[in-house]
């Protein structure tokens, strides 16, 4: 079947408009402005129900998560995905402008901000993981979104009936790789973990869900999404992006398999 007689995915320019400069509002600046505002009003309402967090403290720990992810995420970027410009250009990791984020280096980040607050304000550090876990996922869904609209980090190509050009793919139909992700790993693994924690369950269970969910559904969406042209696939064919999955698997498995074994208390 001809390209032509696919949905023509059009050119739209991932500036939304310009303030200053080099200052703009972006598609997936918008993105994030998004993700957080879901987090803040899910966050504050799991505050309120619960009986170990109000609302102060939720507010600090959602500071502390969004410097996480954001350096976090940029950092990890370029170690993974583009270490060799790095190298060749070290001022290359503030050129922040340019774009470029890696969810797996923004959860390092968001798990070395849980770590750093569950130490300074002295609680349990898998308590605080419980609570944040659930923030996440419509975060990811509004991320794919905004790297959709940029037609940016496409599928492989393929003639299935719902394919699409991307004017950055070439002249051939793709799988639209970055819906497959918003609903796997954004609204299909928030109604999981919201369902997830209706009842009582151990420390850890929900971190481990997330972890799980998360790493079994980029694992997935990867055999449909175009690997990084300067990467290609590694070794046993797998993706940077399915090997890096890999790991949140088997910690998310331990975590849940771990949780069976302490005392069951109402999440968050």
């Amino acid at each position: 079947m001809p390209p032509t007689d696919f949905w023509q995915f059009p050119a739209i320019d991932p500036v939304i408009f310009h303030i200053w400069g080099p200052l703009a509002i972006r598609w997936y600046g918008l993105a994030y402005i998004a993700g957080s505002l879901f987090a803040y009003w899910w966050g504050s309402r799991q505050a309120r129900r619960s009986a170990h967090w109000n609302k102060e403290q939720f507010g600090d720990l959602l500071f502390w998560c969004f410097i996480g992810v954001i350096l976090g995420g940029r950092v990890g970027y370029v170690l993974f995905y583009k270490f060799g410009q790095f190298i060749a250009d070290p001022l290359f990791l503030f050129q922040v402008f340019d774009g470029g984020m890696s969810f797996h280096g923004g959860l390092l980040g968001v798990i070395i901000a849980i770590y750093a607050y569950a130490r300074v304000k002295k609680r349990p550090l898998l308590q605080v993981g419980d609570f944040v876990a659930p923030l996440v996922p419509m975060g990811l869904l509004f991320g794919r979104l905004g790297n959709f609209m940029n037609g940016e980090l496409w599928g492989r190509v393929t003639d299935v009936p719902w394919a699409i050009v991307f004017p950055s793919g070439g002249p051939v139909p793709r799988h639209p790789s970055q819906l497959y992700e918003a609903l796997l790993e954004g609204l299909l693994l928030f109604i999981l973990l919201w369902w997830f924690q209706q009842k009582p369950r151990g420390l850890g269970a929900i971190s481990g869900l997330f972890l799980l969910g998360y790493g079994v559904a980029r694992f997935t969406v990867e055999f449909f999404r175009e690997p990084d042209a300067h990467l290609g696939v590694l070794s046993l064919g797998l993706s940077m992006g399915q090997w890096l999955s890999l790991p949140m698997i088997v910690i998310g498995a331990a975590l849940m398999i771990n949780a069976t074994k302490k005392p069951q208390v109402q999440q968050p």
